[in-house]
């Protein structure tokens, strides 16, 4: 029997699902900065600097607190948690039968041994965190709780701890491009973190990246950011998903939190911050590109989204 062959496509003609154009468009970076080996009891604290950082046990067992909470998350191996806004991190470890020793490391390509640990027998936690564009800032952040914890014992995790065990094995061994080995697996850690994440929450707010995960929906959202210059209407984005009218919109907010062509105004307004950032797009093939009929029309609708006018908006990050 002759089978045929299946080859994958080439990545430059393959169509960028809505995810990905999300993320390609806030330009999302998963940076791991850094991590520590310690055996033993220990315990450690962090000042958190930015926004979104995430943590993961690579090998043993934490208690992990942020901020003031009063129950400490246990992440057993192969776990890892997002944070979102949290400003003081305190993680523990060991068997609880000594005086914990008590250390702080700082940012760091390399991981930390504490007091000679070693991979075999420590405790390895990573650290890194999410830098995304200024527009993308809010839309991530308002996507996402406040502490999002993704279990490695989940059937839709098993990647993220061989993810780690990788990026453990490039800043340690030392090897030639490990430096660029580590950017790369830092992206696919932030993919997989996320992927498992919205695989395993039930209570994930109403926004775009519940909507994106929307299997009903998706034949619309597909649509909208395929051909975001096309003058949608309720009816075309129902037909799209095989749903009435009614359901589809009723269903559409729930999931989104908008309605329908709100969200189609808002993807529109996304692309033209991003075209705006390169100093030569100029506003009126941008506004009909756009699915405007004039760039008065799109320069009134970005003033309301943005609360300035397009060419404010360029000179603003210019300055």
């Amino acid at each position: 029997m002759v089978v045929s062959p299946h080859f994958l496509r080439d990545s430059t003609d393959m169509v960028s699902d809505p995810l990905s154009s999300v993320f390609d468009l806030i330009e999302v970076r998963g940076l791991v900065s850094g991590g520590f080996v310690v055996r033993g009891d220990w315990i450690t604290r962090f000042d958190l600097h930015v926004p979104l950082k995430f943590a993961g046990m690579v090998a043993g067992r934490a208690r992990l607190w942020a901020d003031d909470m009063r129950e400490p998350i246990t992440l057993e191996t192969g776990d890892v948690v997002i944070l979102n806004g949290c400003k003081r991190l305190v993680a523990q470890g060991g068997p609880g039968t000594a005086q914990p020793t008590e250390f702080t490391t700082n940012d760091a390509e390399e991981l930390v041994h504490i007091d000679g640990a070693d991979l075999v027998d420590g405790d390895v936690m990573l650290g890194g965190h999410v830098e995304v564009n200024p527009a993308g800032e809010a839309l991530l952040r308002s996507a996402l709780p406040k502490i999002g914890h993704v279990r490695a014992s989940a059937t839709e995790a098993p990647a993220l701890h061989a993810i780690m065990r990788r990026l453990v094995d490039e800043v340690t061994a030392d090897r030639v491009g490990a430096t660029f080995a580590a950017r790369q697996y830092g992206q696919l850690l932030l993919l997989e973190l996320l992927r498992a994440f919205l695989a395993q929450t039930d209570e994930l707010p109403p926004g775009w990246l519940r909507l994106l995960t929307d299997e009903r929906l998706r034949p619309a959202v597909e649509s909208i950011h395929a051909e975001p210059g096309k003058p949608w209407q309720l009816q075309d984005l129902a037909r799209a998903s095989a749903m009435s009218r009614t359901s589809f919109a009723e269903r559409f907010r729930a999931v989104a939190g908008v309605p329908p062509l709100a969200y189609v105004n808002g993807w529109r307004m996304q692309l033209a911050r991003h075209a705006l950032r390169r100093g030569d797009t100029r506003i009126g093939p941008l506004a009909i590109e756009l699915g405007y009929t004039s760039e008065s029309a799109f320069s009134n609708a970005f003033k309301r989204e943005v609360g300035m006018s397009p060419l404010r908006y360029r000179a603003s990050l210019q300055k």
